[in-house]
């Protein structure tokens, strides 16, 4: 998977708890990527975005 025009912004529900934050990159077609602040290159999770809206809809969480 091609990530390098993925654009990343921090999660709005990370809060200010010293780096233990999560970014999303929701700008490529068809998949929302997930990854950790602190270990960017540790891994990315890809959700399909029909996915990743359930599991924020889930989680109460908004965009």
């Amino acid at each position: 998977m091609e990530l390098s025009g993925a654009v990343w912004r921090k999660s709005t529900r990370s809060g200010q708890n010293g780096g233990a934050c999560v970014e999303v990159a929701d700008n490529l077609a068809g998949v929302v990527l997930v990854r950790d602040t602190k270990d960017r290159s540790g891994g990315t999770l890809a959700f399909t975005p029909e996915s990743w809206r359930a599991f924020v809809a889930e989680v109460g969480c908004q965009r």
